[in-house]
């Protein structure tokens, strides 16, 4: 219950920015109760229907979630404030903030050459040779590269189309255990997820179809590398999920190719099957630079007019500062070789892990990216007791909507030798827990 706040307010919008108030100042935590609708409605002198109003006010915006006679409660992402992940605890090593190894990443210099002037680049926003190199990069993996479009990554893409072909309320489909920061981020929205299984091989075609059965408006999927269940699409996986998505063709289906240089696995893309509506975007984040906020995307005609019409009213471009350094590094032979050894490395990284893991009994999911996924019977005790062997890992909660609990662990700076210390850590603290497992 929230006994430390005082929620006030005598309109429906003054008591949604009562609460909304609390949450920003960090009165009122993630997970926090908010008093039922007619004790509030009471304490405050107005009508229930009145605290009903605020309250849905607030679920839409994504600052409160309601969980049936469990009540409302701030959101466990709310979107207010300025949120940062926790510090890692001194001494312990880090596996959960899902990022490459520094070691593997190229030196940033920024190009000699800086934009002449003032000037506005609207008239034209992205450059020649970057898109030809795009077309180049996505072309020979079967993306139609007709139409391409750049943006300040994958979730400021994501973010842009939704806002602009869904109104609050519509439904998207998400891949659960999925991504957290867009599972946030359609929250923040207005919309609604509907959570779509996945196993080793991405999306499930059935579970796919039950989503669309419900009306969803927008599908948005990982090919590969699928954060943090680590799947990626086999061709036979790719054919079902598109013989599901050409039944709707108004539904758009945006395929995140989020790690692809270093995925360990090729791509097998929805966007060559001759689908109405549909948008394949790639960011460079995990294999240049997390600095380099730039995403590269193909699309269909109207998805890219939609797209850049929004953009040229916002930000208007990407910068060509930006655009020269990514073009630069895309470019250059022993930037394509230092990639080239990340893929590899992360391969042997994961492959050593999982292997550790099997070999103690303990299942686990990774067959592309940098995270593996471990279903466990209870996040909390596993993650504690990690963290009194010296490892910091994420509990899945943050990923999952409908799926079973799991824990995720980032390998990007695991090296092979450091597996097999992990897995038996990780073996006794099960056995401590007397949890059981499976793959």
């Amino acid at each position: 219950m929230a006994t430390q706040y005082a929620i006030t307010g005598a309109t429906a919008k003054g008591i949604a920015s009562s609460v909304e108030r609390g949450v920003a100042e960090g009165s009122l935590d993630p997970g926090e109760a908010l008093p039922p609708v007619r004790r509030l409605a009471d304490e405050l002198g107005v009508s229930p229907g009145t605290v009903a109003t605020a309250y849905q006010e607030l679920r839409r915006r994504g600052i409160v979630v309601t969980r049936g006679r469990g009540g409302t409660v701030v959101s466990a992402a709310p979107a207010v404030a300025s949120r940062r992940p926790p510090k890692v605890p001194a001494g312990l090593r880090d596996l959960a903030g899902g990022h490459p190894d520094p070691e593997r990443l190229p030196g940033l210099v920024p190009p000699s050459r800086l934009s002449p002037g003032a000037r506005s680049h609207r008239g034209t926003p992205r450059l020649e040779r970057l898109e030809d190199a795009v077309r180049n990069w996505l072309g020979p993996d079967g993306v139609p590269t007709e139409h391409v479009t750049f943006a300040h990554g994958a979730l400021d893409l994501v973010g842009r189309l939704l806002s602009v072909e869904l109104r609050p309320g519509d439904a998207v489909a998400v891949e659960d255990p999925g991504y957290h920061h867009l599972l946030d981020l359609v929250t923040a929205l207005g919309l609604r997820t509907v959570p779509v299984a996945v196993d080793d091989q991405g999306m499930r075609p059935e579970a796919l179809r039950d989503a669309l059965g419900v009306g969803v408006r927008a599908v948005v999927c990982s090919p590969r590398a699928q954060n943090p269940y680590g799947g990626c699409f086999s061709s036979a996986r790719r054919d079902a999920l598109v013989a599901v998505l050409e039944r709707e063709p108004d539904v758009l289906v945006v395929e995140n190719d989020h790690a692809s240089a270093v995925a360990g696995a090729p791509l097998h893309t929805l966007t060559g099957g001759g689908l109405a509506r549909w948008v394949h975007v790639r960011t460079v984040s995990k294999f240049l630079g997390t600095d380099l906020r730039w995403a590269a995307a193909a699309c269909d005609p109207t998805t890219l007019a939609r797209h850049d019409g929004r953009l040229l009213l916002t930000s208007g471009w990407v910068s060509h500062l930006l655009q020269e350094t990514v073009y630069g590094l895309l470019k250059d032979e022993g930037t394509r070789a230092l990639v080239a050894r990340a893929e590899e490395a992360y391969g042997t990284r994961r492959g050593a892990l999982v292997r550790e893991l099997g070999a103690r009994g303990i299942g686990a999911h990774a067959v592309s990216g940098m995270n593996v996924w471990v279903p466990v019977r209870d996040e909390s005790d596993v993650v504690n007791g990690l963290r009194s062997y010296g490892w910091w890992v994420a509990a899945g909660s943050r990923f999952r909507l409908a799926s079973a609990p799991g824990v995720r662990l980032t390998v990007a700076e695991l090296e092979p030798a450091d597996a097999a210390r992990l897995a038996s850590d990780f073996a006794a603290v099960l056995g401590e827990s007397e949890a059981t497992y499976g793959g």
